[in-house]
């Protein structure tokens, strides 16, 4: 319900943004217009770009090879995402890659991890070259940790300083990176963690994953207009990156392939940003005041979003004319996004789980309505947050490794126990010592939790075989319900949901 409100609020001021323009256009800044360094300096003083020639060579081939390596093994996927109720494929392919078991939620889709190399963790590549292309990455990150954290470090210490001294220091000279009070909500950033807290500054940059994009421009039949600035073609639409630790720094490597001189524009007869590169876009969110940025990317460009920009700005990626790899490293938010968690969770449910000594046979401990209620809230997140989204994107996680195939068999056994568990929960509820009044108090804790349950089954059954979704190629269709054979006799479907909401419905009246 959260997310509802919160895409209704988002879609209620850009609908009052576009009807204050109405046919005109917000103005924006590139590098050659005379106030674009002022502007970045004091309402965008938190972007950090770092040029490819200040980054080790060495590490741009690692990454850049990377890159095509995965491409080449069909590793890149475009996702089938649903935004206001209806289905829609990503223009830009993606996939994700961290540490073993993370997942990364964004447009009510989940992503999982094909993990990079770590210590402790056993990790069977499906070719040796992605084991390679893993490592590189996962080097990427550690490069762009420590680079965060410096750069942390030093915007607190210009913050603090009390004079206006501009001198520039040999690091500085590393960064197009303009420093200066004005960021938008900036002294806001203050109230929360302690200025130069090293545990802090760790916790900010502590990267757990990437999530790779790929997109050739040429070959996308349509891409979105810019609408406020006039900016051009659009790869990915204003945005706050989601799901991810507050006041985190997100890490963006850039590689758009090299393009020929006929693909350049004559800067001197254009105005606005150059069509053939790629560029990203920020503005203050929801802010008709202040001018936009288009910052040019060129091939190996890192760029950092530090402190609250996340937060109190949004981005964009405006699209050139060449094939372009991005690595975006982030700290997600990963509280309810990891195996341990949902593996814990399943723990929690389960121990209402008893076999009799004697003849085996299973019987809940409790039927008190909070550990009813708690149970099957269980249930419903182990499948619909994890088992129908992992099946969702058929067999792509296969293509690099085949590392999720015991977690989520594993996942599936859980669930199980908790569809029998149900049944049990109305076994009792049918039984003629029980009061009404005991019986009502059981069904109405766990009745809205079925009635989801119902719900949301019907959903992905109509994503499942949506158009989009048959019209992907067979190894990426989705699975409705895989985790249920018919052939499975080990513990048959124990109830019909749909005759069970029916028959409750009936007893509550």
């Amino acid at each position: 319900m959260k997310r509802r409100a919160g895409a209704r609020e988002k879609e209620a001021k850009k609908r009052k943004l576009l009807e204050e323009l109405g046919e005109t256009w917000l103005p924006y800044l590139t590098p050659k217009d005379a106030e674009f360094h002022q502007v970045w300096k004091t309402k965008y003083s938190k972007l950090l770009l770092k040029k490819a020639d200040n980054i080790p060579k060495e590490l741009h081939h690692v990454v850049q090879e990377a890159f095509v390596t995965l491409q080449k093994h069909d590793c890149f996927f475009q996702d089938l995402v649903r935004i206001k109720g209806k289905d829609f494929f990503t223009p830009v392919s993606r996939i994700l890659i961290g540490n073993p078991g993370y997942t990364y939620k964004y447009l009510n889709t989940r992503l999982f991890t094909v993990p990079w190399p770590m210590d402790d963790f056993e990790i069977k590549y499906c070719h040796p070259e992605l084991f390679t292309a893993c490592k590189a990455l996962i080097k990427l990150n550690d490069y762009l940790n420590i680079e965060a954290v410096q750069a942390l470090q030093e915007q607190n210490l210009f913050e603090t300083k009390e004079t206006d001294d501009t001198a520039v220091t040999d690091r500085e000279q590393d960064f197009a990176f303009i420093k200066g009070k004005g960021s938008l909500l900036e002294d806001q950033s203050t109230l929360h963690t302690p200025r130069n807290s090293c545990t802090s500054l760790k916790y900010r940059t502590s990267y757990n994953l990437t999530l790779l994009n790929y997109m050739d421009p040429l070959q996308m039949p349509y891409l979105k207009q810019e609408p406020y600035f006039g900016m051009g073609n659009m790869a990915v639409s204003w945005h706050h990156d989601e799901n991810l630790v507050e006041r985190s720094t997100v890490a963006v490597y850039n590689y758009s392939c090299e393009g020929s001189a006929s693909d350049k524009v004559n800067e001197q007869d254009m105005e606005g940003r150059d069509p053939a590169d790629w560029h990203v876009g920020l503005k203050v969110a929801w802010d008709i005041k202040t001018p936009g940025l288009a910052i040019p990317l060129h091939p190996g460009d890192c760029y950092f979003m530090l402190d609250d920009l996340n937060m109190t700005h949004q981005h964009c990626v405006l699209a050139g004319l060449q094939p372009r790899f991005s690595s975006t490293h982030r700290v997600a938010e990963c509280s309810t996004g990891t195996l341990e968690y949902i593996f814990g969770q399943c723990e929690v449910a389960l121990q209402n789980l008893q076999a009799d000594s004697d003849s085996a046979a299973l019987s809940l401990k409790s039927l008190e309505v909070q550990v009813v209620k708690e149970v099957e809230g269980i249930h419903n997140e182990v499948e619909f947050e994890w088992l129908r989204q992992f099946w969702f994107q058929g067999k792509r996680y296969m293509k690099c490794t085949g590392w999720w195939s015991e977690p989520m068999a594993k996942l599936e056994e859980f669930w199980k126990k908790m569809e029998f568990m149900t049944s049990l929960v109305l076994c009792e509820v049918g039984k003629d010592e029980r009061t009404r009044e005991q019986r009502n108090e059981i069904i109405s804790c766990f009745f809205p939790l079925l009635t989801e349950r119902q719900e949301l089954r019907k959903e992905w059954a109509a994503r499942c075989q949506c158009q989009l979704a048959l019209s992907l190629p067979e190894e990426q269709k989705p699975k409705c319900h895989p985790f249920w054979k018919d052939d499975d006799s080990s513990m048959p479907l124990p109830y019909d949901l749909e005759e069970v909401i029916d028959n409750l419905q009936i007893l509550l009246k």
